[in-house]
């Protein structure tokens, strides 16, 4: 097994741990609603300490349900790994890229050989302006 394979590995297991755990050992079995929200905790903890506290703001939308709420949870979370997959492809791809143009120059080749508009294209033309029609 190489070693990006055991780190994915161990990586998986932990997260496993952190979902599994706190269900083996009844973390939250003495609470109502055990896996709330910190939202709902935070709004708990404020009306026991200030009964009469108001909100200075109320959101601009209340789902009609809770489950509702856990799905918008999910497509937002979803959206933004989906960001940050793309940032990181995007950076490795890039990365990647320059690393295979300096190999290329190091072993004498031309790193534009046999791409659109490289070294074999302009060969093949003389240098002159482009046409205009």
């Amino acid at each position: 097994m190489s070693r990006g394979a055991k780190i994915n590995t161990l990586l998986l297991l932990l997260v496993a741990a952190l979902a599994v755990l706190p269900l083996v050992f009844g973390m939250g079995d003495h609470k109502e609603e055990p896996f709330t929200g910190a939202d709902a905790e935070a709004e708990t903890a404020i009306t026991e300490i200030e009964p009469d506290y108001e909100p200075w703001f109320s959101p601009l939308y209340e789902p009609p349900s809770g489950e509702i709420e856990s799905a918008l949870f999910a497509l937002q979370a979803a959206l933004g790994a989906g960001v940050l997959a793309y940032y990181f492809g995007l950076r490795r791809g890039r990365r990647q890229g320059e690393l295979r143009v300096l190999a290329q120059r190091e072993d004498g080749r031309d790193p534009t050989a046999g791409a659109p508009g490289g070294a074999e294209e302009s060969a093949a033309r003389p240098n002159r302006p482009a046409e205009r029609t």
